[in-house]
């Protein structure tokens, strides 16, 4: 399994997926030695490389009805959606505590995407690097426009990894995993639109020309990802878990029988690939899954 990397997109609350697949594999006992992710999928990673694998559930699901986790007053008054002290300090540290011990001294290397808002590039943080300050860092991973400030951390203003490398494919590979499992929050055949709030974005940003040049790309770089990621996958590098059942849990989704159907199907879909999974851990060529 050695050069082989495990890459988790975002995708808000659509991660209750990757939190099912990530489930399955650990219940398995497979551990990737290369876990990256953005965002929510950076989120159930931690978990993952914690191996704590009832948390990602209790903190998407179980806690989805909290006053302070999703707020459309807070929203209104702060314009901050998502109550990322809620989900960044008071869940880690007291309600649904994370494993930090467990997390420092595992063996995987863990790799968390950010976006610069200065120059608009991906940053990336290890946690070889930066094992005390992993939420933090997560934090400045989900943070989405419009939905939650901006973080200042080492000099630099951080957001959503999603905007600038939503799947971050190339980052893996170019730290030498020839091999990758990807685990995407759309469907099939799914293709990211043009940004609508163009004229929003310039208002809320408009000292942040990196970050608004990222944001009016954002679709070229998915759509571009997605295409690269098949070619991959074609030549038996890349192999793919994403939901083949209809999408029906969007980016801000409350209802916790949603979210558990969906956690569901991101477990279901892992088993259903485990000979696939099997094969290509070690160094087969696996059969294209059905999507």
């Amino acid at each position: 399994m050695e050069r082989t990397g495990l890459v988790l997109e975002g995708g808000g609350m659509r991660g209750v997926f990757t939190a099912g697949v990530i489930r399955y594999l650990m219940e398995q006992e497979i551990f990737i030695p290369y876990v990256i992710g953005v965002s929510a999928g950076a989120c159930n990673g931690s978990s993952y490389i914690s191996r704590q694998i009832e948390r990602n559930r209790i903190t998407n699901i179980d806690f989805i009805r909290h006053p302070e986790y999703i707020s459309i007053k807070r929203f209104l008054k702060k314009r901050e959606l998502f109550g990322m002290d809620f989900i960044f300090d008071k869940l880690p540290n007291e309600l649904a505590p994370f494993d930090f011990e467990t997390f420092n001294h595992a063996k995987e290397e863990f790799v968390v995407g950010a976006t610069d808002c200065i120059t608009g590039d991906p940053v990336y943080f290890e946690k070889s690097s930066f094992k005390k300050d992993i939420l933090t860092i997560l934090r400045a991973s989900s943070s989405l426009p419009m939905m939650a400030p901006i973080i200042n951390f080492h000099g630099k203003h951080l957001m959503d990894g999603g905007i600038s490398d939503p799947i971050p494919i190339r980052k893996s590979q170019q730290d030498g995993n020839v091999k990758n499992v990807v685990v995407l929050t759309r469907n099939k055949g799914y293709q990211k639109e043009e940004q609508s709030m163009k004229w929003l974005f310039k208002r809320k940003y408009s000292q942040y020309e990196g970050l608004l040049h990222a944001l009016s790309k954002r679709h070229e770089v998915y759509n571009d990802t997605l295409g690269y990621l098949e070619d991959q996958e074609s030549k038996g590098n890349v192999l793919i878990i994403r939901p083949t059942e209809k999408m029906e849990v969007g980016r801000v989704e409350r209802s916790p029988q949603k979210l558990a159907k969906l956690y569901q199907q991101g477990y279901e879909e892992a088993k259903r690939n485990h000979k696939n999974l099997n094969e290509f851990l070690r160094g087969q060529s696996p059969i294209a899954s059905p999507l």
